[in-house]
């Protein structure tokens, strides 16, 4: 593949520029979704843009105790993070842009690194609110990251490959097996729910309890770089949800497949909007003891399923 070409799909499509306009674009459902289940109007098409444009043009306060780079550069990393993983994640095909065998393991740790980096902002910014958020933030990453993991090696271990392009082409030739993983497919819903930090999840930026969490000290272009990540986030764990659990493109034309991608992450959007406007908050402990006494424990149970399929039917 030529420079060029690599530019154009890292910078362009569908790198950033479109991963940035799609994730406000969902965040924009998820809250006109929400706001309707509740009654109210909710804003318009264009208010995610609006929020970001404003925050863009507010001053940075950095705190005086805080470490000034760690400040500034953990947002970058952040997006920088989840940019990466959306490279092996297929878009508008079976095949991701850079795909090789064992892309599902890296994407997955390439998602933990926006949590970390938001228990390293609360961390350095030396406030307690912050602090006490960050403390949440990895408390709840132990809690959710296992069962995750577990739900997403399922369809990989029915498929025989760790690759997400591979499970995609495997489902395009045994789209029957998709039933089969329909338990790994809501443990990996509820999971994204506290890997998202959204409602029941939200207990490490309680506003009514600590601020906003690890980002109380954050603002400006720092706190707008924090929330795009969490947008382009949203986006990317979507595609991935649909691409090990629903099939991904099916093989179809391109231009379908990736209709087919927007209608696929749409609704997984739409789907965790539904789990936020039904459910309050949890306790940490409540949180917790969910994860490991019955998140860990059914997507083991999937586990279990896929390696019988794989042994007697595959």
């Amino acid at each position: 593949m030529s420079v060029e070409w690599t530019l154009l799909y890292m910078l362009i499509f569908p790198g950033f520029l479109f991963l940035m306009f799609y994730g406000m674009i969902c965040e924009w459902v998820d809250r006109k979704l929400f706001a309707r289940f509740q009654n109210r109007v909710g804003p318009p098409w264009f208010q995610p843009e609006a929020d970001f444009i404003k925050l863009l043009s507010k001053e940075v306060i950095i705190p005086e105790a805080a470490d000034k780079l760690m400040f500034r550069l953990l947002p970058i990393l952040s997006i920088a993070a989840v940019l990466t993983a959306f490279m092996y994640i297929p878009v508008w095909s079976t095949k991701a842009i850079f795909p090789f065998e064992g892309d599902l393991v890296v994407v997955f740790y390439l998602l933990t690194i926006p949590t970390l980096s938001l228990f390293l902002a609360g961390w350095n910014s030396t406030s307690l609110f912050s602090t006490l958020g960050s403390v949440r933030n990895l408390t709840q990453l132990f809690a959710y990251e296992v069962p995750l993991l577990l739900s997403l090696l399922g369809p990989g271990l029915l498929a025989g490959t760790w690759s997400i392009s591979g499970i995609n082409e495997f489902f395009l030739q045994h789209p029957e097996m998709l039933a089969v993983n329909f338990i790994g497919f809501l443990v990996a819903l509820v999971a994204l729910q506290g890997k998202l930090e959204r409602v029941p999840f939200d207990i490490p930026e309680a506003e009514t309890e600590i601020v906003a969490g690890s980002l109380t000290e954050f603002g400006g272009r720092l706190m707008a770089l924090f929330r795009l990540t969490t947008d382009l986030e949203l986006v990317v764990v979507a595609a991935l949800v649909s691409a090990i659990f629903l099939g991904g493109s099916f093989g179809l034309h391109p231009v379908l497949g990736f209709v087919l991608f927007i209608a696929k992450t749409l609704l997984i959007v739409a789907i965790l909007t539904v789990f936020r406007t039904v459910m309050a908050r949890v306790r940490m402990e409540q949180m917790m003891r969910f994860s490991w006494k019955y998140l860990a424990p059914i997507a083991l149970i999937q586990l279990f399923v896929n390696i019988i399929m794989k042994a007697y039917f595959l």
